[in-house]
């Protein structure tokens, strides 16, 4: 094995009996994001413009909002915000489907079992997904003592058929709505930044991910990785917290990231990603916001 991965393995392990306490916390702390409605008094003005924005967000912890201090369901609430500040919409409804550690294969069965998520997803005016991240995560426990770029191979093959089966389930629901996938982002980079190969792994699974995006009609793949991996601005290393071993034990903070677990977006981060996914939306509004786009 590699020496740079040996120092990976070795970081990682530590990082990851952390984060992994502090994931727990966070996710005791912050329960699951319910749907929300946001009201505005004047009515949209433009006679072809929808008056209700229907908005349905799918996925893992990064769609409930882990790390959002707020607990108002993270980058989905922000985003509502802002497109009913730009678009003066009578409301949006939010339904927030995100549920922290889901997989794809999980977010698969509850597509299959969850009647009132299928309902939100057939009335749906746009839908976003976050997916992949815990699928990716099983892969480096799965392969823990034996990592290389290779070893995901196989993972990331069954990654992509389940990708393929979750956007069937959600267009048998839902076949006109626009889908905007988010891609995955490294944490772990401002503490490795020499691995090289680890970013070549997350760099991997986006591709997987928007390889499959691109075959689903009005879908879109938003990547996030340069965004937050370097932290606000590439601002990285605003702060060290030192192990009781001391110096070799050091890992740095992403400023763009949680504190409480060093994984999952921050506030600040959660805007940075509804920002990225509003581009896109206003983009292609005249898929979602026109009367008539059903």
């Amino acid at each position: 094995m590699p020496k740079k991965f040996q120092k990976f393995l070795v970081g990682l392990l530590f990082f990851l009996s952390v984060t992994g306490v502090s994931y727990l916390a966070a996710t005791a702390l912050f329960p699951k994001a319910t749907p929300r409605w946001n009201q505005a008094a004047p009515k949209v003005e433009s006679s072809e413009n929808k008056e209700i924005i229907h908005y349905t967000a799918v996925g893992d912890s990064l769609t409930e909002g882990i790390g959002d201090v707020t607990q108002q369901g993270g980058f989905v609430h922000l985003l509502a915000s802002d497109l009913q500040e730009k678009y003066n919409f009578n409301a949006i409804t939010e339904d927030n489907y995100g549920v922290s550690g889901d997989r794809s294969d999980q977010i698969i069965k509850r597509l299959k079992k969850d009647e009132e998520l299928t309902k939100c997803l057939a009335k749906a005016d746009f839908i976003t997904v976050t997916v992949g991240g815990n699928d990716l995560m099983k892969a480096f426990q799965s392969n823990f003592f034996n990592l290389t770029v290779e070893t995901f191979d196989k993972p990331m093959e069954q990654y992509q058929e389940n990708l393929v089966e979750l956007f069937e389930l959600i267009r048998n629901e839902n076949p006109q709505a626009p889908i905007y996938v988010l891609g995955i982002y490294n944490p772990y980079y401002v503490n490795f930044p020499e691995i090289t190969d680890l970013q070549t792994i997350f760099d991997n699974w986006n591709i997987a991910t928007q390889e499959v995006v691109r075959d689903v009609k009005n879908s879109y793949f938003i990547p996030i990785n340069e965004l937050l991996y370097q932290g606000i601005d590439g601002n990285m290393g605003i702060d060290v917290q030192e192990t009781p071993e001391g110096k070799d034990g050091s890992f740095t903070l992403n400023d763009a990231l949680y504190d409480g677990d060093s994984f999952h977006p921050n506030n600040l981060g959660y805007q940075i990603m509804a920002n990225a996914v509003k581009e896109k939306l206003i983009e292609t509004e005249n898929q979602w916001v026109l009367k008539g786009k059903e």
